[in-house]
């Protein structure tokens, strides 16, 4: 993987010139992939492109920051596109899965951005608590008033979030509550797809191009059942528990009443086929409170609650991106 270069390039010459003339260089400055380009390769870099003229236009940014990968080549961009004029905030809850807040705090310094840390209570708000199936847009709305606040004291013009193409396509709530509050998001505007994310994020180096994506821990619970700080904390424990004893990546342990439903990553499933170690992982989570541990036959699937839902808020069907 290339060394991560986030120097200010305003012509954006340095870094798209590299990859569509991999064998030229400029002021000794090239960034260099592991494997040949093809047509998607050098499709992507156009588009990259595209994406840091429009966020140069901005004048200046405030980006809202997870940790995951999308949020960080934004971020990462946005540093390119803007300098010192680009800065992130990071938001810590009790909803961010564990180890997410530092993983935000290094690619921050690694990047080089400015980077602001403030602190969110979604439980304080009844509506993410009753836990509806627009919990997302609640969460987002509240999420957006701090973050136009500091927008506002920095006199900086514009919000960009991570949201990419992919995540117009299916049930995301939050996705119309940014769009509504006029949060720019550059990756869906390009239709740059989670993938798409992926492969340029490892071209520019960036370290968490593989990772797993880390959604908010209410996710792990079924609509309609009340969200609690106590039940926040067993997800966060509950989840602790089975990464450590397996080492699996790709995790959720969903929660319906006081059984643990465990999901991993398709692949990963047979690291949990030893008899040992599922007893150890239900002894664990049963001293956690669960009466009931079960593995999800079927592996980790992105939002598998939303498996249950009869009407679905897909973004990129509503035309006037309202609810």
């Amino acid at each position: 993987m290339p060394k991560l270069d986030s120097d200010y390039d305003p012509d954006h010459f340095d870094l798209v010139h590299s990859f569509l003339n991999p064998q030229e260089t400029r002021n000794d400055k090239v960034i260099r992939t592991d494997s040949k380009d093809t047509q998607k390769q050098q499709y992507l870099v156009r588009k990259m492109g595209d994406v840091l003229e429009k966020l140069k236009s901005k004048g200046s940014i405030l980006v809202a920051m997870s940790g995951g990968v999308d949020s960080s080549l934004v971020a990462l961009l946005s540093k390119k596109a803007l300098g010192s004029k680009a800065i992130v905030v990071t938001a810590d809850s009790m909803t961010l899965p564990s180890g997410e807040l530092e993983e935000a705090k290094r690619l921050a310094e690694e990047i080089g951005v400015e980077h602001i840390i403030i602190k969110v209570d979604e439980t304080s708000n009844s509506n993410f608590v009753s836990n509806p199936p627009n919990r997302c847009y609640y969460c987002k709305k509240e999420l957006i008033l701090k973050l136009k606040e500091i927008a506002g004291d920095r006199r900086i013009e514009t919000i960009v979030d991570g949201t990419n193409a992919d995540d117009m396509k299916v049930h995301r709530p939050g996705a119309l509550a940014l769009a509504e509050s006029g949060v720019y998001s550059p990756l869906a505007d390009a239709g740059l797809g989670k993938e798409d994310v992926r492969t340029l994020a490892k071209m520019l180096g960036l370290p968490n191009a593989d990772k797993p994506s880390m959604a908010c821990l209410g996710s792990r619970f079924p609509y309609g059942e009340e969200i609690t700080n106590d039940k926040l904390r067993l997800v966060a424990e509950a989840e602790k528990s089975v990464r450590e004893l397996t080492g699996v990546r790709e995790l959720r342990v969903r929660v319906h009443g006081n059984l643990a439903r465990i999901e991993v990553g398709r692949e990963e499933r047979e690291l949990l086929f030893d008899q040992g170690l599922m007893e150890v992982i239900a002894k664990r989570l049963k001293a956690l409170g669960f009466v009931y541990v079960t593995m999800d036959l079927l592996g980790y699937r992105s939002g598998s609650m939303d498996e249950a839902l009869d009407k679905k808020i897909i973004p990129g069907l509503l035309k006037d991106k309202r609810i």
